[in-house]
């Protein structure tokens, strides 16, 4: 008889893992919003979960893209610390944020001094185990029948099993299910729902492509969502009026006729000290509160009334940033108000932008905006997000980022398999989407409307001022830290050291090709008066050419130029 060979968990695997990961939670996403009923029916757990997912998968990509010239290529350690950190930093809700911690508990074990360069069946039980407890212990007010149960459950089994990797998966996974199908026992809301708890379920996803990225085996079909009870599920498409709210599935959370008003998350530098009194001040201030992470990097999620109390909390404690706060407004399920069915709009349009200004200037022209910080690039789930947040039966969708039409494109392929119409225009800058939305005609037939803004954005041509962080290479020469940088549809044409001569002559070649229109988005950065003298330059110089100038606020560039 053939022997079996060993199952391992190594960097690699865990690279696997994280893809399958996030495959399965893509495809069970929509499914695992729609049971999302324990504490608030708000219809986000599993797109929160794959938000999470994603942002782990992108910092394992990262490492190994930094191994790309080393044939060994990155650690189990490395792999584990860097799914680990993208989870906590990109973690949304409370379903996120227990998971991220359920991936630093494994980290922790994984990647400790003196662990083995390969993980063993042993090993991985151990993983589980800190895993299970370091989530609950993260929950202010655990309660059973969430996705802390189903951990649990899934270390218990691993506990229990004798063998490789492959072997203790395998048990995990089965414990979580069998875990999951009781959980409306324990929770009578979910009970009445006739539902699973959603948290637990997408836990269940994350375990079977663990199983297979340590055996190569497809599990069993994932398990029904529905639980034995005869209620009915809850609307699978819940009203995006006020945009998905991160759930609360496993926390001390609202009761369900009413809740606190505003949801508050953000990353926090602080020693643990300082997190062990900002704990009990946000237990006082509200409910849903998990705090996880560790090593002076934190991630705070909590439900409250007064949300800058809860900010304020977390200044006394240390240096909170990537702030998020939403409102939980009036007809949200969530302070127990109807929330009357809205019909669906024929058209809309989904735009991605840079900074403030050019959101509020894109939201006055009718667009759904996701705001691009500098440095934080969105993931294809929130544009998916966005989209659904605009409601309408065909959308037109602006990335706006050369960078980002991979990213919009997965997107807009998600949207098409919920029965949405989605036309991508590879926009690779803000002012090609104004002309885009510009010449937009709801009126019009979709594709006649899309083939106008194509146009509009492609006659464009997008220029933009920036500041060197560091001595490189470019199109125009040797670039030092400091220097003034000026693009022309995306490559370096001007070195200058001074914004306003730089800007100047961007525009002046923009402008030696001809239009008739120029557009300025000026960043907050930029020099007060830029604008005018840019204006003054184009009046004294280029006739029968109008320029209109908008506030981009904190953008990452100076200065955006679009020339039509």
């Amino acid at each position: 008889m053939a022997q079996v060979p060993q199952t391992f968990l190594d960097g690699l695997a865990v690279r696997t893992w994280c893809g399958l990961a996030l495959r399965a939670l893509g495809r069970a996403r929509a499914e695992i919003d729609a049971i999302n009923v324990y504490p608030v029916a708000d219809g986000d757990t599993g797109t929160n979960l794959y938000l999470t997912v994603e942002s782990a998968a992108t910092a394992v990509e990262a490492v190994f893209a930094g191994y790309e010239t080393q044939p060994a290529g990155p650690t189990l350690a490395d792999a584990v610390r860097a799914m680990a950190h993208g989870a906590l930093i990109g973690a949304r809700g409370n379903s996120g944020t227990i998971l991220a911690q359920l991936l630093r508990g494994m980290a922790q074990v994984l990647a400790a001094d003196g662990a083995q360069p390969r993980c063993d069946g042993p090993a991985l039980r151990l993983a589980l185990r800190r895993a299970a407890d370091s989530a609950r212990q993260a929950v202010a007010h655990p309660v059973e029948g969430t996705v802390l149960t189903v951990a649990s459950a899934a270390a218990d089994a691993a506990e229990r099993a004798d063998g490789d990797c492959g072997t203790v998966a395998r048990a995990a996974h089965a414990g979580a299910r069998a875990a999951l199908a009781a959980t409306p026992a324990q929770l009578g809301v979910l009970a009445r729902a006739g539902v699973v708890d959603a948290g637990g379920s997408g836990l269940v996803a994350v375990l079977g492509a663990l199983v297979e990225a340590c055996t190569g085996e497809t599990v069993d079909a994932e398990p029904d969502r529905v639980a034995s009870t005869p209620n009915a599920l809850p609307d699978p498409d819940p009203d995006p009026e006020t945009g998905p709210a991160p759930d609360a599935d496993a926390g001390d959370c609202a009761a369900e006729d009413g809740g606190p008003a505003f949801e508050v998350i953000y990353l926090l530098e602080a020693d643990d000290t300082a997190v062990a009194r900002l704990r009990t001040r946000l237990d006082a201030l509200g409910d849903s509160l998990v705090v996880v992470g560790g090593d002076g990097l934190w991630n705070v999620h909590v439900h409250v009334d007064d949300a800058g109390a809860a900010v304020e909390a977390g200044v006394e404690a240390g240096r909170p940033y990537r702030i998020r706060i939403t409102h939980f407004g009036l007809g949200d399920v969530h302070t127990g108000g109807p929330r009357p069915p809205r019909e669906r709009a024929q058209r809309a349009v989904v735009a991605v932008v840079p900074g403030q200004g050019l959101a509020e200037l894109y939201t006055e022209a009718g667009a759904t905006t996701v705001l691009a910080r500098p440095g934080e690039p969105p993931a294809s789930g929130e544009l998916l997000a966005a989209v659904r947040r605009a409601h309408a039966r065909e959308v037109v969708l602006l990335p706006n980022d050369a960078e980002l039409r991979d990213t919009a494109a997965a997107a807009a392929e998600q949207a098409r398999t919920e029965g949405v119409r989605v036309a991508l225009i590879p926009t690779r800058s803000a002012v090609q989407g104004i002309a885009a939305l510009a010449v937009s005609e709801p009126g019009r037939r979709f594709d006649e409307d899309v083939v106008q803004m194509t146009s509009a954005a492609g006659a464009t041509r997008y220029g933009e001022v920036v500041v060197a962080e560091h001595r490189s290479w470019t199109t125009a020469g040797i670039c030092q830290a400091g220097d003034v940088l000026g693009l022309i549809d995306g490559d370096v044409a001007v070195i200058g050291a001074d914004v306003t001569a730089t800007a100047e002559t961007v525009l002046d070649r923009m402008l030696q090709a001809g239009g008739e229109l120029v557009t300025l988005v000026i960043g907050d950065e930029a020099p007060e008066t830029v604008a005018a003298h840019l204006e003054t330059r184009v009046r004294e110089s280029y006739l029968a050419v109008d320029t209109v100038v908008y506030g981009g606020g904190h953008q990452g560039a100076l200065l955006l130029i679009g020339v039509e």
